[in-house]
């Protein structure tokens, strides 16, 4: 999902509506929900949240190192504001 634009961040403020979340908050809710126990079912959507992060992934490499890497890459990047 797109980083959200001015015009999403407009929509938002004018009716409400709650703008879409940035990548970064996308990686540190799988992070959350993998760490609440669950299980990450979709590779691909955790693919697309480290390619969103900068991260180059392979669609071979395991998920598990996928999600390490995704983790180090959150401790190292300073949260968008």
């Amino acid at each position: 999902m797109p980083r959200p634009g001015l015009m999403g961040r407009l929509k938002a403020a004018v009716f409400g509506v709650k703008a879409p979340p940035t990548d970064y908050e996308r990686a540190q809710a799988l992070i959350a929900a993998i760490d609440a126990g669950g299980i990450p079912l979709n590779a691909a959507r955790v693919n697309d949240i480290a390619r969103r992060l900068g991260l180059d992934v392979s669609a071979k490499a395991p998920v598990e190192d996928t999600i390490a890497r995704i983790r180090v890459a959150l401790q190292r990047q300073a949260p968008p504001g």
